[in-house]
């Protein structure tokens, strides 16, 4: 029955709609597939500032050892990494502070996160 209505009724040809971005003339929605991936993210946000040492009161010759780290803002409308990035923390729950080793492996995961989260130095007392 439906191979008698589809050649009864024949679909008129889709045309892909052009649509300009810039520059660039993007066809049909395979640049939206695209416009939200890790790609995308600038690679200035993972290089570390010189100010970032100034603002939070850090020495970069003598750096503290550990973090505390907080998740302050909700990851809902936010993409899949950095829902993930989050639950590899353990921030699943908000304002509940956790303590990670201050490396790069962990600071490059802060990093993609940073505008969700609260980082904050832990220091103890005889420096440890």
């Amino acid at each position: 029955m439906a191979g008698v209505l589809r050649s009864a009724f024949p679909r008129p040809p889709c045309r892909l709609q052009t649509v300009k971005k810039g520059a660039e003339s993007l066809i049909g929605t395979e640049w939206i597939r695209h416009k939200f991936t890790k790609s995308r993210i600038p690679d200035k946000v993972f290089q570390p500032k010189p100010e970032d040492h100034e603002k939070y009161g850090g020495d970069p010759q003598n750096p503290h050892k550990l973090h505390i780290v907080t998740r302050i803002r909700s990851t809902k409308r936010r993409p899949y990494w950095e829902k993930d990035t989050i639950k590899m923390l353990g921030l699943q729950k908000a304002h509940s502070p956790q303590i990670h080793k201050n490396i790069p492996s962990v600071n490059a995961k802060l990093k993609v996160v940073k505008h969700l989260i609260r980082i904050q130095p832990l220091k103890l007392p005889q420096g440890l």
